[in-house]
């Protein structure tokens, strides 16, 4: 059964092209995910300049609640949730991994802490203001529900998967704060206002007489702003936003007078932007059968000072042995490749480079692409992300990386990030 977007008899009208978001352990989960509106070049430009407006119909939300929620999830989870001791403030995200008994990752996951509050939220609404959430991919929400509550004894904590009573919108770019701020009223005054929240920081407003929880997590360089809304209301406040956008699909703006350059937007320009800014993502480019060592975002998910948590064991001795088999890292194809056949695709051999040598059958791979994109931001340089082996990971290595018109040379990156905005 297909997840839908309740957007999607709306996007099929206006005839925009779809990927699927699906893995053959859970067919009952594909989503389909608008690749573009058609106009590929405009919806980038406007993560760099202005804003869109995206719809994440593969995002899960699982709502927690219960007095023991910190404490329980502080033992089970890679990051630290009660830094020095003390309770994770309220508007607080947190990004870290759920990882297995061999130290596997299960979900990528942002917790999202709002804190104890009398809620105004009737006691049937999806979305109290009261309680944490759990933000991670439609695939791994099922488990991580099920694998996390068989840890549960006497602790009061209950887990609920609300992917179905909620949905997932986007805004990307340095106007979204903006937009947001003016379409909005603040639910909770405890919690940051939309307009100076920081990345790591979530808060609760109303719009279009809907509870609307936002959390900040800047994934393309600009500022990122995740909106989790119930299903009921998935349609008003999606039309409160895309009324200022300035491409029609059913809206009928005046682009003249949009003061946000917002534009509607698929994964496509999503993708562009994240591989410039470094940001890999789980189900992509690390997955279920990889370490936290060997992700890249190690010291984003990982607190090496906490106390025990499940698969922690692996993740320490892999930390005292040094490193990892392979590490996903950034590679730049040499310039002068400007044809789409240059363009390497997922899954894509990358060897060592031999001085001018062409890889015979006997060249054995050290690593692959899981993510590639031609970059506006560095004169349309190819960008890959790819799970190389150690020993080729130094930045400047030469590689040669497998493409539809044949091999071509690259470098690896400094670090994941090719551009920053400072």
């Amino acid at each position: 059964m297909a997840h839908l977007s309740p957007l999607n008899k709306r996007h099929q009208d206006t005839e925009v092209s779809f990927l699927e978001f699906a893995s053959p352990d859970a067919p009952d989960r594909v989503a389909h995910v608008v690749e573009t509106f058609g106009e590929i070049e405009a919806e980038y430009a406007a993560i760099r300049k202005g804003a869109v407006l995206l719809d994440l119909p593969q995002r899960a939300t699982i709502r927690v609640t219960g007095s023991d929620r910190i404490e329980f999830l502080n033992r089970m989870l890679t990051q630290e949730l009660r830094p020095g001791g003390t309770t994770l403030p309220p508007g607080s995200a947190v990004s870290s991994f759920w990882l297995n008994r061999k130290g596997r990752i299960d979900a990528d996951i942002q917790l999202i802490e709002l804190g104890a509050h009398p809620s105004e939220n009737p006691t049937q609404s999806p979305l109290p203001a009261d309680s944490m959430y759990l933000d991670t991919d439609i695939l791994a929400a099922p488990h991580l529900v099920s694998t996390l509550a068989a840890f549960i004894f006497s602790e009061d904590i209950t887990l609920t998967d609300i992917a179905e009573q909620t949905h997932r919108f986007a805004l990307h770019g340095p106007s979204s704060a903006r937009l947001l701020a003016d379409l909005s009223t603040l639910v909770r005054e405890d919690l940051p206002p939309v307009e100076s929240i920081r990345h790591g920081q979530a808060t609760m407003l109303r719009i279009a007489d809907h509870h609307v929880l936002v959390h900040r997590i800047d994934q393309t360089g600009e500022i990122g702003l995740e909106l989790t809304v119930p299903l009921e209301g998935a349609t008003e406040v999606f039309d409160a936003i895309a009324q200022h956008a300035r491409t029609d699909h059913g809206h009928n703006n005046d682009p003249a007078t949009d003061r946000y350059r917002l534009r509607h937007a698929g994964w496509h320009a999503f993708n562009i932007a994240r591989i410039e800014a470094g940001t890999p993502l789980f189900q992509i480019d690390f997955g279920p059968t990889n370490l936290p060592h060997e992700t890249g975002v190690l010291h984003d998910r990982v607190n090496f000072r906490k106390g025990c948590y499940l698969g922690q064991e692996v993740v320490a001795r892999m930390e005292s042995l040094g490193h990892p088999k392979q590490v996903l890292c950034c590679i730049r194809v040499d310039p002068g490749h400007r044809d789409e056949q240059d363009q390497p695709y997922t899954g894509c051999a990358v060897v060592p480079a031999k001085d001018d040598a062409e890889p015979t059958p006997e060249t054995k791979p050290v690593g692959g692409v899981t993510s590639s994109c031609r970059s506006p931001m560095l004169g349309d340089a190819v960008l890959c992300f790819a799970m190389l082996k150690w020993s080729h990971r130094e930045p400047g290595t030469p590689l040669l990386v497998q493409t539809p018109s044949g091999w071509v040379r690259a470098k690896v990156e400094p670090s994941l990030a090719a551009w920053s905005k400072q």
